[in-house]
């Protein structure tokens, strides 16, 4: 009898913990994101974001253009060390940690790969994990993007 209260113990706390993980890796940037065109709307390309000792990190995996032929293969226009880097594997997002608000990443930058202008950077996950809110912004001027989890 002690071993079936024991066992029946084990996979409840067992339970708590995978829906807390869920829960905790839902609330996480970290993952496969899919960018969002602001003309068209369509999903333009994954950046996949990491956590480093120096914040989050987040590199362009692949274009999702509907003709890669017309995307640029190198950063021409970017203006720091990332000047004719590949596109692919490109750091996009640098830096940012989680802000004493527990909601908001913050303390970054990111790369505008059209213009090669870098800007400082806030994210938020949004809708249960499935949106990340990508702010990039200028003094009191900003732009949010919406990426979609893609993983």
């Amino acid at each position: 009898m002690k071993s079936s209260v024991y066992f029946r113990f084990l996979a409840g706390a067992a339970a708590v913990f995978a829906l807390a993980s869920t829960a905790i890796a839902q609330t996480s940037p970290v993952g496969l994101w899919r960018t969002i065109d602001d003309n068209t709307g369509k999903p333009r390309g994954e950046v996949r974001i990491t956590e480093t000792p120096k914040g989050l990190s987040g590199r362009l995996v692949r274009s999702l253009a509907a003709d890669p032929s017309k995307e640029p293969t190198t950063c021409k226009v970017c203006t720091d060390d990332r000047k004719d880097q590949p596109m692919e594997g490109l750091e996009m997002v640098r830096g940012g940690k989680l802000a004493a608000d527990g909601q908001w990443y913050e303390g970054g930058e990111i790369l505008d790969p059209d213009n090669g202008k870098t800007y400082k950077l806030k994210m938020q996950v949004a809708e249960g994990g499935a949106k990340l809110l990508v702010r990039g912004y200028i003094g009191p001027f900003y732009r949010t993007q919406t990426w979609e989890r893609a993983q």
